[in-house]
């Protein structure tokens, strides 16, 4: 999934998927360009589950 667009996509391997993600953010960003605004922040973080 691509966070800034919400494109997401599939594929039966992990670099076709990428391929294919990629290709759909592409035709995406042709119909509805990004104001640039800064660099985006992406990051991951982990939270301790409650029993």
């Amino acid at each position: 999934m691509n966070p800034e667009t919400g494109s997401t996509s599939q594929g039966e391997t992990v670099e076709e998927a990428l391929a294919n993600l990629r290709e759909a953010t592409e035709l995406f960003l042709e119909e509805f360009p990004l104001s640039s605004s800064g660099r985006p922040l992406i990051t991951t973080f982990e939270i301790m589950a409650h029993a």
